[in-house]
């Protein structure tokens, strides 16, 4: 099968990519040096929820929780798809007020939010710190097996049978019409998308990316611990303000029983090694919110890099040739998804097949274009 549209990447945004524009009547090959689902879509926790730290982000991830919802249904048990919501924790006076303003602003986009006081915190999740200001509850917010999620979307989805996938193929360059492979290979089509994340800095010339290496740990099964996805308030903060090395509590309720325990961000590290003191200072943090942290059974941590572009958005749109260079001028982008690569996965194909097919957006794809980093572009 000859394709139309040739896919680098075969992580969860370059699967929904996939997945849409077949759908759309395109013939796509989508190429991976290693697996499904692996690099980043594969250290990350699949948490998919509405964030608004700006409006063209909360835009993107309500759109995209969305689709999710929508999709929700055809999964398959295996991708172990969950509405648990997300319950924003308050420790103090001074993030409760954060978690009024967060519903005020979610109000004002009629995304669903629930305020709880103290009293109601403690209800709602009985194993949380005594004493904590209160709570923020996203009830529609989900979280999926992303790895098995990214196979569905390749091999199950409605239109798979024109998605063709090969592994093994690594590419070392591209342009608006090619891929070219490390054994020298090279495929032609019509349009080439770039969407391996952090590593397409190795493809396209000075794209505005940067590895943030986060920690993750996974426990043993203790069912029932808690009901929702947690996460602290000053989580946002350290999500897209911090330097050097951050942590925050995040702590996940997976399908088996077990905890999966975050979240770290660290800009000076490019090591894939577990770092015994950061992921001691991640547990420690998560010990402050749920106390029976230290006596939980950790079997297994593990680190991943999410690409981070300066202003926290990704990229979805042609390459700009003022920034990409003439080589790659034409390719489009797929990439700089941070931490929120599952969350906007489906909203970003969306984005991406509509303009390569000249179709209509449901959201403005102009705050997402790549050309907003193009040098002498104003950037905010």
């Amino acid at each position: 099968m000859k394709a139309d549209v040739l896919i680098v990447g075969a992580g969860i945004v370059g699967a929904a990519c996939a997945a849409e524009l077949a759908a759309r009547g395109s013939r796509v090959t989508v190429l991976d040096a290693h697996g499904i689902g692996g690099g980043a879509t594969a250290a990350g926790m699949g948490h998919i929820v509405v964030m608004h730290e700006s409006p063209a982000e909360l835009a993107l991830s309500r759109y995209s929780r969305d689709l999710w919802l929508e999709l929700a249904p055809r999964l398959r048990t295996r991708d172990a798809f969950s509405r648990c919501g997300t319950l924003w924790v308050a420790a103090d006076e001074e993030e409760w007020q954060a978690a009024r303003t967060m519903h005020d602003a979610f109000a004002a986009q009629c995304v669903d939010a629930q305020l709880l006081d103290s009293n109601a915190l403690r209800a709602c999740e009985p194993a949380l710190t005594h004493g904590m200001a209160g709570g923020l509850l996203i009830e529609q917010d989900s979280i999926v097996y992303a790895p098995a999620a990214t196979q569905w979307l390749l091999t199950l989805s409605p239109a798979a049978s024109r998605i063709n996938v090969r592994l093994g193929a690594r590419a070392v360059a591209v342009d608006a019409r090619s891929v070219t492979l490390a054994d020298g290979e090279r495929i032609e089509a019509a349009h080439v998308v770039v969407a391996n994340g952090i590593h397409a800095t190795g493809l396209v010339q000075s794209l505005p990316l940067q590895p943030k290496k986060g920690h993750l740990l996974i426990t043993d099964r203790y069912p029932g611990l808690i009901r929702h996805e947690l996460l602290e308030l000053g989580y946002i903060k350290s999500a897209h303000h911090a330097t050097g090395t951050s942590v925050a509590f995040n702590a996940q309720p997976r399908p088996t029983g077990q905890l999966l325990i975050g979240s770290s961000r660290q800009f000076d590290s490019t090591d894939p090694a577990v770092e015994m003191p950061v992921l001691a200072q991640m547990l420690r943090r998560a010990a402050r919110y749920l106390p029976a942290v230290p006596r939980l059974n950790g079997i297994r941590a593990w680190t991943g890099f999410r690409a981070a572009t300066p202003d926290g958005l990704p990229l979805i749109g042609r390459a700009d040739h003022r920034a990409a260079g003439e080589s790659a001028a034409g390719v489009w982008l797929a990439v700089g998804h941070e931490g929120l690569g599952v969350t906007t996965s489906l909203a970003t194909a969306q984005l991406l097949a509509a303009q390569i097919t000249g179709g209509t957006t449901a959201i403005p794809v102009e705050p997402y274009l790549p050309a907003r980093f193009a040098p002498g572009v104003c950037h905010a």
